[in-house]
């Protein structure tokens, strides 16, 4: 997949399908225009290419910034398993985002991009005042010569699937009900920075992650069954995580802390993967320490047959595809 930053590195393709949108999370909404666009392109001919944005465009907008479902290389790792032509980001700045819808689609779209068909959401808009929409699209294509699919809203369990309904979720600890909407679990990565090691005093040593963007969202605080992917393994590892400041030490700063289960590797400066699986529960202060590691204890073997389960699931579902 080639990837292009900014309006100036855009060379014109001779039949681009294009997509515009944030495209944050790439879930199972967005992953359906992607399908359908990338069937168009190997169908009729021509390159498939997502327009996307960065900084996210609420950033710029308002003064709310918007916790990222996917950073961008995250984002365009996706885009390319999902077998995308092309990924082009424009930076997202003040002026912008003042540019006119029409002016965008002329500009950008069509002479730069040589846009062929443009695939859009059923409720995207874009442009200064999102003034451009399906109709705009539409009627520009008709005076321009390139054709416009509308796709419509994809329904899950009687939920709209968005990337606000994934942040909703994950910002209750509902990471399974998320990865539902998303088609594949919540994850971050980072790498691995020393901590105050107190974890291994008491017989679960932790690997402590910096997340690699200031901007990526971090679930709820608690526990959670997570699978662990550490750089240069070639397999995962069952964890469990603790989200939050660690109140029985008195702790103010949140942290992200990852006990591998049956595995003692030395991380440090490496990158580590986790994907969120489970809740296990809201995190909370310990009267003892003792206290805590008969929980810690509870939570490693909860989370040991959850992901157990789930691998022996996976086990089968394999089997039964050969």
């Amino acid at each position: 997949m080639k990837r292009v930053y900014g309006v100036e590195q855009i060379e014109r393709s001779g039949a681009a399908r294009v997509t515009i949108g944030t495209f944050d999370g790439v879930h199972l909404g967005h992953r359906t225009i992607i399908e359908y666009l990338v069937e168009r392109a190997r169908t009729l001919g021509g390159e498939s290419v997502v327009v996307s944005f960065d900084p996210h465009p609420r950033d710029v907008l308002t003064q709310d910034p918007m916790p990222l479902l996917t950073t961008i290389e995250e984002r365009a790792r996706k885009l390319e398993a999902a077998g995308l032509d092309r990924f082009v980001v424009l930076p997202f700045t003040p002026a912008f985002a003042q540019m006119e819808a029409d002016v965008f689609v002329r500009e950008v779209l069509w002479e730069r991009l040589g846009a062929q068909e443009v695939v859009i959401g059923y409720d995207h808009a874009f442009g200064n005042r999102r003034a451009g929409d399906a109709a705009l699209l539409q009627r520009l294509g008709e005076e321009l010569g390139f054709a416009v699919d509308v796709i419509p809203a994809q329904l899950l369990a009687e939920h709209v699937i968005s990337s606000t309904e994934i942040r909703r979720r994950l910002h209750a600890g509902q990471v399974a009900q998320a990865a539902e909407l998303l088609g594949s679990p919540y994850s971050l990565e980072g790498p691995v920075v020393h901590g105050d090691h107190r974890g291994r005093t008491i017989g679960f040593p932790t690997a402590n992650i910096a997340v690699s963007h200031p901007k990526k969202l971090i679930p709820k605080r608690g526990v959670y069954a997570v699978w662990a992917y550490p750089a240069g393994e070639t397999t995962r590892w069952p964890g469990m995580m603790n989200v939050g400041v660690r109140p029985t030490f008195d702790g103010e700063e949140v942290r992200l802390e990852v006990h591998l289960i049956g595995a003692d590797l030395d991380l440090y400066d490496t990158v580590l993967r986790v994907e969120f699986v489970e809740h296990v529960r809201d995190e909370r202060k310990f009267d003892t320490i003792e206290a805590l590691v008969a929980q810690l204890a509870a939570d490693q073997a909860h989370c040991t047959k959850r992901l157990h389960a789930l691998s022996s699931d996976d086990m089968h579902a394999k089997h039964q595809g050969d």
